[in-house]
């Protein structure tokens, strides 16, 4: 079992950050934000700050994870392996990838009012995000980011 991970991420890996959050992991993100500002939010709340400047690397040591790859894909499969983080797939999608809270499920019901009527129609499960109000159901966009995790965990292999 691995230990669960906490991060905030830098302003120039905003995708990055909701990849995390779509594989579970409590992750911050500021958008413009001082490097001061994130070395004392991954020291005051136990995170892993995770950057592509190399300066801010080194100043916040060891609680730091340089990324170096641009793509994006290339970028997860390098935290994944630097870190050794879990790829459970129990986790994933468990959390809003807008503002990182965890994930409630809800019945058609609770959520009637809130999506497309047609979506009622077509789907059975759903999530809401308490943090922001967002409803999230297992539809097309969902399924791309659930094999877009597959490969990621193929890369890497199993857990």
């Amino acid at each position: 079992m691995h230990p669960p991970r906490r991060f905030v991420v830098d302003t120039m890996l905003g995708t990055l950050a909701r990849w995390l959050r779509a594989l579970g992991y409590d992750t911050l993100y500021f958008g413009q934000a001082h490097d001061r500002v994130l070395r004392q939010v991954a020291i005051q709340e136990d995170r892993v700050l995770v950057t592509r400047d190399r300066r801010l690397a080194l100043l916040a040591r060891p609680r730091a994870c340089l990324i170096t790859a641009e793509e994006l894909d290339e970028q997860l499969a390098e935290l994944v392996a630097a870190l050794g983080l879990a790829t459970d797939e129990e986790r994933w999608l468990s959390r809003c990838l807008d503002c990182n809270t965890p994930l409630t499920p809800r019945t058609q019901d609770e959520v009637r009012g809130r999506v497309p009527e047609r979506v009622l129609t077509t789907h059975r499960a759903f999530f809401d995000c308490p943090g922001c109000g967002k409803v999230y159901w297992p539809g097309s966009h969902a399924d791309s980011m659930l094999e877009r995790l597959s490969r990621l965990r193929g890369r890497r292999g199993p857990d």
